[in-house]
């Protein structure tokens, strides 16, 4: 039983999708959200995708995280964010899950410092095609049988191996 289980949990980790969202810290490591940074400059180069993370770093006691639209993006308007993404403890996250510009202020007079980012948010790029299998390319059905003699005793012994550590513990 247990190795049968051990037999279906590697089964799904090999079937797992892979998650390639990408946690921004904005302004970078060592600066992070805070005056005197042009993060037009920071985001330049840098490709945000839906599902990635914006990672907000800075003094509490002093700044906030506005989201806001283009227009008091570009004013400094604090009056009316469309989301207050401040907790309190300085260290806020905003999942970018929708495919569109976004626009963060920091009020309190901040913004006229620098402390605004408009990202872009789109699609993931769609993933590789592979490449086709032709006779050229070395695979030939005997290869592919050998390759099939060698990953499924693989997965056993791995999963054999499980057992008898599931067992000694």
């Amino acid at each position: 039983m247990a190795m049968a289980m051990a037999a279906v949990g590697l089964a799904l980790l090999f079937m797992a999708p892979q998650a390639d969202a990408t946690r921004f810290i904005v302004g970078g490591g060592g600066v992070g959200w805070t005056t005197n940074v042009n993060y037009t400059v920071w985001a330049q180069g840098k490709h945000f995708y839906n599902g990635d993370w914006l990672f907000f770093v800075y003094d509490r006691n002093q700044m906030n995280v506005l989201e806001v639209n283009k227009t008091d993006y570009e004013s400094c308007n604090s009056d009316h964010p469309l989301h207050n993404w401040t907790t309190g403890a300085g260290r806020d996250v905003v999942p970018l899950n929708v495919t569109r510009h976004y626009y963060f202020i920091s009020g309190k007079g901040f913004c006229y410092g620098g402390m605004k980012l408009a990202v872009r948010v789109e699609n993931p790029p769609p993933p590789p095609k592979a490449a086709p299998l032709n006779d050229k390319s070395g695979s030939s059905p005997s290869a592919t049988f050998y390759r099939g003699q060698l990953v499924l005793p693989a997965a056993f012994a791995i999963a054999a191996l499980w057992d008898t550590f599931v067992r000694i513990w």
